[in-house]
C-alpha cells in the first residue's frame, strides 16, 4: 500500500492538474479514449475528469471482454450448460450477463444446469479431475492479459490426460478493436465518435508490449500513451497525449514503465502462440465482426476445444432495443444517454453487460457518479 499511495498523492495530482491546464490549448478540443475499463473506474473513483479543463473530453471505450462478448456466444454457452452430463465453469461476472430473452448462466443454474463459478482457471481442472464421468467446460474469456493462463490450462489438461475437459474460447485481441475504432468512426446506427488519442491498457500491454500500437500511431496519426491504473498514472498519460497533439506528433509512449516494455512478456507470448491462433474474424458487441478480432484453439489441441467437440452453433440475436451498451462500448454514447440507466438497469437488475462487469462504464457511472446524475436530473 505504501508503494500505491505514492500514485494517489493529492499534492502531485494538484500539480498535474496545473500542468494539464497549462498544456491544453483553449482554442481546440481534445477527445481521448481510455480503452480499458480499469482506467474508466480509476477516472471516476478519484474524480480525474473533474480536474481536467472543459475542452479535454474523455471517451469511454470497450472496457472489458465481458462487455464486448457478443450475445450469440453467450447464448451458445447457456445452451451448452443445459446439456446432459456437462458442467460449465466460469468467472463470476459472466454468470450475471444477460443473454437474449433475458436469460443468463445464473438463471440456467437456478433451472438445474450445472454451472459453477471459479476464481482461478485452474479450478476447472480440479473439477474435471473430481468428476471423471462428466464433461467439464471452462468458459475462457479475456483480453491478452488472461490468454496465457488459458493456454497453460490446456497444456496442463493435456499433461494430466483429462479427456473430459475442454475450453470454450472467447479470448479477444485488443489491436483489432482499436483498428475498428479508427477505421470507422461513423457507425450510422449509433452516431459518430471522435478520438484524437488513446490511453492504452497497461495489463494487456504487459503481455503484448507497446510495439503493436505503433502501426495505429503512425498510420492513423493517433498518439497512444500506455498508462497504469492509478489516478496519477492516468493524469500523466493525459498530459503526455496533450503534449503530442500540440506538437503535431503521433507516436507510442509508455507512461507505465514500471510494468510495460516495448516487447512485452516473450514467455507469455510463446505460450499463447503454442496453443492459439488468430481467427479470421470474431464478433464484438458494439463493434461487429472484426477481422482477426479473436483467438481460437489450434487444431493440434482440438480435443480440448469445446466448439469442435460439441459442434456449438452461434445463432444471430438482436440486442435488447432499450439497452445502449453497443453504443457505449464504442464510445458514441455515455451511460447517462441510456434511458434505462439507473432505473430499469442497475447492478442488481442488469439489462446490459456494461452494468454487470466490474470494469463496465455503466457500473462505473452507477457506483461513482449516480448521485451527481440524479441531482442534475
Amino acid at each position: 500500500m505504501r508503494y500505491i499511495r505514492g500514485f494517489r498523492d493529492g499534492a502531485a495530482a494538484a500539480a498535474l492538474e496545473q500542468l494539464i491546464g497549462a498544456e491544453a490549448d483553449p482554442g481546440r478540443d481534445y477527445h481521448l479514449m481510455e480503452f480499458c475499463g480499469g482506467h474508466t473506474h480509476a477516472i471516476f473513483r478519484y474524480g480525474v475528469e473533474d480536474l481536467l479543463p472543459g475542452n479535454v473530453h474523455l471517451v469511454h471505450g470497450p472496457g472489458c471482454p465481458v462487455c464486448v462478448l457478443a450475445t450469440p456466444r453467450l447464448d451458445a454457452a447457456i445452451e451448452l450448460a443445459g446439456r446432459d452430463n456437462v458442467t460449465l465453469v466460469s468467472y463470476g461476472d459472466m454468470l450475471r450477463v444477460p443473454a437474449s430473452r433475458r436469460r443468463s448462466l445464473l438463471k440456467a443454474r437456478a433451472q438445474g444446469a450445472d454451472v459453477r463459478m471459479a476464481y482461478s482457471a485452474l479450478e476447472a481442472l480440479d473439477i474435471a479431475a473430481a468428476l471423471p464421468q462428466r464433461h467439464v467446460v471452462f468458459f475462457a474469456i479475456g483480453f491478452e492479459t488472461t490468454t496465457p493462463a488459458t493456454a497453460h490450462l490446456i497444456l496442463e489438461a493435456q499433461r494430466l490426460g483429462l479427456r473430459n475437459f475442454s475450453v470454450y474460447c472467447n479470448h479477444v485481441v485488443t489491436p483489432a478493436a482499436i483498428q475498428s475504432i479508427v477505421d470507422s468512426p461513423d457507425m450510422h446506427e449509433w452516431g459518430e465518435v471522435r478520438v484524437d488519442g488513446f490511453i492504452g491498457p497497461s495489463h494487456v500491454s504487459a503481455v503484448i508490449g507497446s510495439r503493436p500500437y505503433e502501426h495505429f500511431a503512425e498510420e492513423y496519426r493517433r498518439p497512444v500513451v500506455i498508462a497504469g491504473f492509478e489516478p496519477l498514472d492516468v493524469m500523466q498519460a493525459i498530459l503526455m497525449l496533450l503534449q503530442q497533439l500540440n506538437d503535431g506528433r503521433a507516436c507510442v509512449e509508455n507512461q507505465f514503465t514500471r510494468g510495460v516494455t516495448r516487447d512485452g512478456n516473450r514467455k507469455a507470448q510463446r505460450l499463447v502462440a503454442e496453443v492459439f491462433e488468430v481467427r479470421p474474424s470474431f464478433e464484438w458487441r458494439g463493434l461487429g465482426e472484426l477481422p482477426h478480432g479473436g483467438l481460437r484453439i489450434k487444431s493440434s489441441f482440438g480435443e480440448f476445444d469445446a466448439e469442435r467437440r460439441f459442434a456449438m452453433e452461434m445463432r444471430p440475436e438482436r440486442e435488447n432495443e432499450a439497452c445502449q451498451c453497443p453504443a457505449i462500448i464504442r464510445g458514441v454514447k455515455k451511460p447517462t444517454d441510456c434511458a434505462i440507466f439507473g432505473t430499469a438497469c442497475t447492478p442488481r437488475n442488469p439489462i446490459g453487460a456494461c452494468m454487470v462487469s466490474a470494469e463496465g462504464a455503466c457500473a462505473a457511472y452507477y457506483k461513482y457518479r449516480r448521485g451527481t446524475v440524479q441531482a442534475a436530473g
